[in-house]
């Protein structure tokens, strides 16, 4: 599937399906997921955003669940691997078997693994060591695997939506800095509401839940993408996304000192194109013709939680991540 070019003549007509379409994702997940407006909302910027994300949670969570979901809304074909401490490299990419044809001669065929599709599941990443989870390397960042020195493109749109649970559990390996940084967003999922909590329990014991009917095709997304790159942002807007991400590196010029005492390694480059690309999305998804302050700031939790390396002495004051973000959010001005 090649990406679609689009005449602005019909620009304003996918402006208004892709506004549309929210309302309908959200009916339509309603019938799976109850609750998780923010998570819902930040993995449907990520997706129009044309990024893959990182879904962190407790086990029961409904992480797996809600992927699968939105893979139906999308159309799009699925591929779940589940990560295991024995998974190898060749059981996501794919691996070259020896194959006898009908004439006798022997031939390498490459078997091509359940990286393979358009929506990938990672399902709990951080269970199977570093070896293994960097495997998804290349295809995240290039769209390809090469296996015996040949490349295969991956079918386009191409995601990967992970979850992993939190590393203070057993069984869990961190996954590498290289890896983290190219999930666009790392999306919180936590407990809910006492009152959601019971309208799960309430729907799920009573009946079986109405099917999820598909809304968008694959060429759909493709169109969304460009589109969300047409959103205007203005060099102001642009520059304060690049001034938080820098506030985070510690020990530079102008750094607050709060960062220089409670952080190790900062967010990189890809954290600001990860705000403002995401930011570009989050305003066209809520009727806005540019994009504003409020929505980089909306984005910078998922965008940068997981880019920023908490220092030593922060674990042991009992800083967390969250708490230097929101620190960063009512420290840096928003003046050019």
């Amino acid at each position: 599937m090649s990406a679609t070019e689009i005449s602005m003549e019909d620009e304003a007509r996918v402006v208004e399906q892709l506004r549309e379409g929210r309302d309908r994702i959200y009916s339509e997940l309603s019938k799976t997921i109850i609750g998780q407006h923010d998570v819902i909302e930040q993995l449907l910027i990520s997706l129009f955003a044309g990024g893959h994300c990182l879904i962190t949670g407790a086990p029961g969570l409904a992480k797996t669940l809600l992927v699968r979901s939105v893979a139906q809304i999308f159309h799009l074909k699925f591929g779940r691997i589940q990560f295991t401490p024995d998974l190898m490299p060749a059981d996501i990419t794919g691996t070259e078997i020896l194959e006898e044809g009908a004439d006798g001669h022997r031939e390498m065929t490459f078997v091509k693994g359940p990286i393979f599709a358009n929506v990938i599941l990672a399902d709990e990443i951080n269970r199977t060591p570093p070896k293994t989870q960097a495997a998804l390397l290349e295809a995240m960042q290039e769209h390809q695997v090469t296996a015996a020195g040949r490349r295969y493109d991956l079918e386009e749109p191409f995601f990967v939506l992970a979850t992993q649970n939190p590393i203070e559990m057993e069984g869990t390996y961190p996954l590498p800095e290289a890896q983290l940084d190219r999930f666009m967003f790392n999306v919180l999922i936590d407990y809910l509401p006492p009152k959601d909590e019971l309208s799960v329990v309430m729907q799920t014991t009573s009946r079986r839940s109405d099917p999820i009917e598909p809304l968008f095709s694959g060429e759909d997304i493709l169109r969304f993408h460009e589109i969300v790159r047409r959103v205007p942002i203005a060099e102001s807007v642009g520059a304060y996304a690049v001034r938080l991400v820098g506030a985070t590196r510690p020990e530079r010029d102008g750094t607050p000192d709060f960062v220089n005492q409670w952080v190790s390694w900062g967010a990189g480059l890809r954290a600001a194109q990860t705000l403002v690309i995401g930011a570009k999305a989050r305003a066209l998804l809520s009727g806005n013709a540019h994009v504003r302050i409020e929505d980089i700031q909306a984005l910078a939790h998922p965008a940068l939680r997981h880019r920023v390396l908490l220092s030593y002495k922060a674990e042991a004051e009992g800083m967390t991540i969250e708490k230097v973000i929101d620190q960063l959010l009512s420290t840096i001005g928003t003046e050019v």
